[in-house]
């Protein structure tokens, strides 16, 4: 029987995660001497690597000694909580990274409650003590204090601390004698940490992740909670509506390093992979032939906002992308819903448009920005927060914790913006040279305040925010304050039209651009939408020469990332993504359909 540690790593994001899972990756040798490898070796997809963050969790294992120790490395991001509560399920203990200059962040708080509710032992890492004007000691207190709010037991605030720097390769109990290894740290898992628990009896397993190949089809992930599994098995499938389905156990696979190794049987406490199952859903449980039992479901936290996404029908369809009919987007987003458990699809008014309902505004760009990879064309529409209610018919919508830590000088600013937004101001002290602001705040003033609060601050302020609960309805609130411009006519952008028109506001576009009828070209520095004309020449005469027209000078063109456009569109307009473009547009490009249906509107 072999010793087996299960183990999470847990921490906000940008603490240091995946980078200690590397170190302890070299640590282990699991490389072969003359291997090239680079630095954050588990953010394997282009999106993790560009963004700097964990989207989808990972399990690697190491070998120290005699025990096996599963790691599993964890998204940061409350919007990507739905992978953190599945993944707890696999450990028996998690090793919570806090900055030795930030401590604890809203989703430290986060990952933390869920770790203590399923009762799993920590391990207190405080990371980066190589950093200038770090407190480790005042950090060690504040965790301390965190676990006492989040009513950890006994046993959980008796954690062993570690201190250390993951960047620099090394973990030591006192942050001013540094060790020049990570052993420490490994010391503390064997120690610390509960060894996996064998139960005999029937086979048991839940199925809390999975894995897609092209060869075998879908792949169950999960942790044996009972009994032995063995290749070749017929097994019984407990489903979400409470049916059995049998199955057979075609291969079984445990993790080895950086991939998997087949094995013939899996006992209790041990992480693998099944081949051969076919119709299942995460939370669903393996168990015996004869005598199957379901474990309790996984319970996800409910998504707070939905979108609309439609197949794209603008002027420029089809051009850039391989993928553009409604089909296409339906079976795309039912795929990604088998594996995202925090994504919910409903079908919309028509065929071709479907409400997704996700965590939030990075949750569900991730998720566009994923399909937009892979060649999909589609439109999305402005963000909706869910409005549920009351048990007295009242409206209730979802709040959260904001938290922003920004220079002294700025932090009026910021306050100011909250408040306008119906923020409610509930903590402001120092932290080092900056000034810790918290806030109550409803999630739709969350939608477009991140750029605000950037601009504002000179781009200094650090803003996190998580989901606290359903409160009553807190009423309407501020828009967009500006209008937008828009295209009259199909054609390319003409520099004079461009110069001509600077005065009216900033523009989207080069000169140049292909734009067409209805298309957001730029911001009205008026609140109310103007129509534009930017196909007009310059009329030339004996008197005027086209070449002095090189000589405009036109300011650049506002850059917006996938998620300034989400945030910046209204209710009357589209978001057209395509591989290569965003484009901003009205959702009906003809300006009499607008004024009609703007009529209509008013009239109900």
């Amino acid at each position: 029987m072999q010793d087996i540690r299960n183990i999470a790593i847990i921490a906000h994001v940008d603490h240091g995660k995946t980078t200690l899972v590397d170190k302890i990756i070299h640590a282990s040798k699991i490389f072969r001497e003359n291997q090239e490898f680079g630095e954050l070796i588990l953010d394997n997809n282009d999106l993790e690597r560009e963004r700097g963050i964990t989207i989808v969790s990972k399990n690697v294992s190491v070998r120290y000694g005699n025990t096996k120790i599963n790691i599993i490395d964890t998204p940061g991001h409350a919007d990507f909580g739905g992978e953190v509560e599945r993944v707890l399920k696999l450990a028996d203990g998690v090793i919570l990274l806090v900055d030795a200059f930030e401590g604890p962040m809203p989703q430290t708080r986060f990952v933390l409650g869920k770790a203590i509710d399923l009762g799993l032992k920590p391990i207190v890492v405080v990371n980066k003590v190589d950093k200038e004007n770090c407190r480790p000691d005042e950090v060690h207190e504040m965790v301390f204090d965190l676990m006492f709010n989040l009513n950890a037991t006994d046993e959980q605030l008796d954690f062993p601390t570690l201190y250390g720097s993951s960047k620099q390769g090394w973990m030591s109990l006192d942050w001013q004698k540094p060790t020049d290894n990570i052993v420490p740290l490994l010391d503390a898992i064997i120690e610390h940490i509960p060894a996996s628990k064998t139960a005999e009896g029937p086979a048991q397993m839940q199925i809390t992740s999975l894995d897609y190949s092209k060869f075998v089809g879908r792949i169950a992930i999960g942790r044996v909670a009972r009994g032995v599994l063995k290749e070749g098995d017929l097994v019984m499938l407990c489903t979400s509506d409470g049916s059995f389905k049998k199955n057979k156990v075609k291969e079984l696979h445990v993790f080895e390093g950086l991939g998997k190794v087949k094995v013939a049987e899996v006992s209790s406490g041990e992480i693998c992979a099944i081949t051969g199952i076919e119709g299942f859903e995460i939370g669903d449980t393996v168990a015996d032939i004869d005598q199957p039992e379901a474990l309790p479901r996984i319970s996800i936290d409910e998504p707070t906002m939905n979108m609309l996404f439609t197949i794209n029908n603008s002027p420029f369809f089809g051009q850039e992308g391989k993928f553009v009919t409604s089909r296409h987007l339906r079976d795309r987003l039912m795929k990604e819903m088998e594996k995202n458990l925090a994504l919910r699809v409903e079908p919309g008014e028509t065929e071709d448009k479907f409400l997704v309902y996700g965590r939030g505004i990075l949750h569900l760009s991730v998720l566009i920005e994923t399909m937009r990879r892979e060649g999909y064309e589609l439109q999305v529409g402005q963000p909706q927060v869910i409005i549920k209610e009351g048990e007295n018919g009242e409206k209730l919508e979802p709040i959260e914790t904001l938290v922003v830590d920004v220079p002294e000088e700025s932090s009026g600013k910021v306050i100011e913006l909250a408040t306008q937004r119906k923020g409610e101001l509930l903590i402001m002290e120092p932290k080092g040279d900056l000034q810790h602001l918290e806030f109550n705040i409803p999630s739709r003033g969350l939608i477009g305040l991140r750029s605000n609060v950037l601009t504002a601050t000179q781009g200094e302020a650090i803003m996190n925010h998580r989901f606290k609960a359903f409160e009553p309805y807190k009423g309407p609130l501020p828009g967009r304050t500006n209008g937008s411009l828009i295209s009259m006519a199909n054609g390319p952008a003409i520099p004079y039209s461009l110069d001509k028109l600077q005065d009216r506001g900033r523009f989207f576009i080069d000169p140049g651009e292909e734009i067409y009828m209805g298309m957001v070209v730029g911001e009205h520095n008026r609140q109310n939408d103007i129509v534009v004309n930017l196909q007009t020449t310059k009329k030339l005469s004996n008197m005027r020469s086209s070449g002095a027209d090189d000589a405009v000078k036109i300011p650049p063109k506002v850059q917006f990332s996938l998620e300034d456009c989400m945030e910046y569109i209204q209710k009357d307009e589209y978001l057209e993504i395509t591989p290569k473009s965003l484009r901003m547009r009205k959702i009906y490009l003809d300006e009499n359909e607008r004024k009609r249906m703007s009529r209509q509107i008013e009239m109900a």
